[in-house]
């Protein structure tokens, strides 16, 4: 079973009405490693371990999807824009290049 890394997803502004435009922030605790790197102690290779698919939903459907590189940061930070449609959850599910797969969820509650 894959291990449940941290993660968090955040709305910007956290007031927000139907038809407004969001900010979705995505974060995650992720090493990044992309292979090339070597250990200090032993010397021996961190074998590439990196995100590589992302989707962001809205009520199961997808609304962006990304292919992410090796080259991406340590705990990395993803950002995308979201016209607000009505209630519903935004989910977040991504893979890396070992298998593991996660997924993170938030409901949106607009006001008006």
């Amino acid at each position: 079973m894959a291990e449940e890394r941290k993660s968090m997803i955040k709305v910007k502004p956290t007031k927000f009405n139907v038809g407004d435009i969001v900010k979705v922030d995505f974060i995650v605790i992720h090493p990044m490693d992309t292979g090339l790197l070597k250990d200090k102690k032993t010397g021996d290779a961190i074998p590439a371990n990196y995100i590589n698919n992302i989707t962001f939903s809205l009520d199961g459907k997808p609304f962006t999807t990304m292919k992410v590189w090796e080259t991406v940061s340590t705990n990395p930070y993803f950002s995308v824009n979201l016209k607000v449609p009505g209630e519903g959850t935004l989910t977040v599910d991504y893979t890396d290049n070992t298998g593991e797969k996660n997924t993170k969820s938030k409901k949106l509650k607009p006001k008006g």
